[in-house]
């Protein structure tokens, strides 16, 4: 067991609940793997309260945070700078330790394209359809337009707050790659394959029959489906993708990879690749015990 000293240096995760939170087992093991003195908590701040919890942790020496929800977007105007991505997106998940206060990143964004290019899947000219127009939705469509994707399709139950996102990330970003359309009218689109990202709530346990589109002809579009829940192992979107004969999978590498952009962040370090899937296999068997 590695002893906690004076030398030790803390971080955590801000949020509320983060009684579930598995990014403890992620930081501390890659502490120990890497023999760098460092501890991860979590943190559990009252509404009203986050202000207050951040600039404690710096006056607490506290070297950097992850933050959850219902924070990521309030936690910025706490914040001495920005990353631009973060900026762009409008929201943070990562704080690093700067002279006066944090500065916040978004290694949601960056550890989910780690995540994808891990399972060979590359967006540069790729077509993409999003599910969900929500904050992870509208990040994810950051996501695929900065990183080449030659077509994004946003759908949305409701039209109106897809049609605000596309406007809004075509903009910042300088494309037009980012289209809004119902969620039923998928059919109208463009007859080929996809890669889609399922960035919705929708099936997360324990309402695991459910699923935001239920319609086999969809499913027949994809060729890809990369679920950002991880829990349960094996969502409906992923059984439903996998039926038709595409590849399905599901967002743990997201969770495992924001957390080692993190912490490279924060230690100033490369995690080894075989570090970084040792612990993927610590996350793997915690959830499939749950």
């Amino acid at each position: 067991m590695r002893e906690i000293n004076g030398k030790t240096r803390t971080s955590g995760l801000i949020g509320n609940p983060v009684e579930h939170t598995m990014s403890p087992m992620i930081h501390n093991f890659l502490a120990e793997e890497l023999g760098i003195d460092m501890t991860y908590v979590p943190f559990h701040v009252e509404k009203g309260a986050l202000d207050t919890a951040v600039k404690g942790a710096y006056s607490l020496n506290v070297l950097g945070c992850n933050v959850t929800v219902p924070y990521k977007s309030d936690v910025m105007e706490s914040l001495v700078a920005l990353d631009d991505i973060a900026e762009k997106i409008g929201a943070v998940n990562t704080l690093v330790r700067v002279e006066g206060g944090y500065k916040g990143y978004n290694t949601d964004i960056t550890g989910l394209l780690r995540a994808l290019k891990s399972e060979g899947i590359v967006l540069e000219n790729e077509e993409v359809i999003v599910l969900g127009a929500g904050g992870v939705g509208r990040a994810v469509a950051f996501m695929c337009a900065v990183n080449g994707a030659s077509k994004v399709y946003l759908l949305n139950r409701t039209i109106e707050k897809a049609e605000h996102i596309a406007e809004e990330v075509n903009c910042k970003v300088g494309t037009q790659c980012v289209e809004a359309w119902r969620m039923e009218e998928y059919d109208k689109l463009p007859d080929k394959k996809y890669l889609v990202i399922q960035a919705t709530s929708v099936g997360l346990f324990p309402k695991v029959d459910e699923v935001v589109l239920e319609d086999e002809a969809f499913y027949k579009r994809v060729k890809a489906g990369y679920d950002l829940i991880y829990t349960p192992w094996e969502t409906k979107f992923m059984k439903l993708v996998k039926k038709q004969g595409g590849q399905a999978y599901n967002g743990l590498k997201m969770l495992l990879f924001q957390a080692v952009d993190a912490f490279e962040l924060w230690n100033e370090c490369k995690v080894p690749d075989e570090s970084a899937y040792k612990a993927y296999e610590l996350l793997q068997q915690a959830v499939t015990k749950r």
